[in-house]
């Protein structure tokens, strides 16, 4: 049995233990207004983005002059998966929900024969994945721990991703992220990112097709437009992760302070029983040894 110095020890420590996780909880909770803000704004505009360069790619698309970014190599042979971290813990399952998706994929693809690369951004992900895919890992970025994302982050993350298909050293690119959906809920998300994916336009599900004119053309518009649009989904995904983090650090420290009440009740009762114990077993042997005279 703990002495009761022990047990106030574990007491004192486990009621400064409670005293950080609150405090975490309510930094989260502050920063997590502001990162939801930022993602909940940058939605619409990727979105849009992406139905602007839908409606142009649908008139060149199968073309001679379409761009590789739209069109692919042609080949599913290597696969590239960008995997968007935290670079820190005590978030919960933040990380691992998304480093399991993306081991998910990666198994599945190299159990069919593909070639699997991984890009590696946020810390956590790199200190997950390295233990069985450390020959996969061809690009680390680690980011400002403090600091949310920015879109010259974003930027030169796709602008490497950019160099990497035009040198010919994959042939798909996919992002894994945690969708931001609610402070409990957050979405592990895959998103294709070259060959790129636009969603379904209404106007070609209804049958009703307007008829643009562009100058310049089409192939130039999108020549530009399209590694401007790899950057935003890849900044969106980012603003995502960050309103995710903290939504989960918010949740996990709340739950670590409850826990941690739970304990200091526990170890108080026990702390209490064994004082009264050791105080009854004194007065037992006064007693007896008085009896005794």
């Amino acid at each position: 049995m703990a002495s009761l110095k022990d047990l106030r020890n574990r007491i004192s420590s486990v009621k400064a233990t409670q005293k950080i996780t609150k405090a975490m909880q309510m930094v989260a909770a502050a920063k997590l207004r502001r990162a939801q803000m930022a993602a909940e704004s940058a939605r619409p505009y990727a979105q849009r983005m992406e139905s602007v360069l839908g409606n142009i790619a649908s008139a060149v698309s199968g073309g001679p002059d379409a761009p590789l970014l739209l069109t692919g190599t042609g080949k599913e042979d290597v696969h590239l998966l960008l995997v968007l971290t935290a670079e820190r813990g005590l978030c919960g399952a933040f990380n691992s929900s998304i480093v399991r998706l993306a081991r998910e994929r990666a198994t599945s693809l190299m159990s069919q024969g593909k070639t699997v690369k991984i890009f590696c951004v946020g810390r956590k992900g790199h200190d997950a994945l390295r233990r069985q895919f450390e020959k996969q890992i061809v690009e680390v970025v680690e980011l400002r721990a403090n600091k949310g994302a920015t879109f010259a982050d974003a930027q030169g993350i796709a602008e490497k991703i950019s160099a990497m298909f035009s040198a010919g050293e994959f042939d798909v690119a996919i992002q894994f992220f945690s969708r931001f959906k609610s402070v409990i809920a957050q979405v592990p998300t895959g998103q294709q990112l070259i060959p790129a994916t636009f969603p379904e336009q209404p106007e070609a599900a209804t049958g009703a097709v307007a008829v643009y004119e562009y100058e310049p053309d089409e192939a130039e518009i999108l020549a530009d437009l399209l590694p401007r649009n790899l950057a935003v989904q890849i900044f969106k995904a980012m603003l995502e992760n960050g309103a995710s983090e903290q939504g989960a650090r918010m949740s996990a420290m709340d739950n670590a302070t409850r826990n941690a009440g739970e304990m200091i009740k526990k170890q108080t009762l026990t702390y209490n029983r064994t004082r009264q114990a050791m105080i009854t077993k004194e007065l037992i042997e006064i007693i007896s040894g008085a009896e005794a005279l």
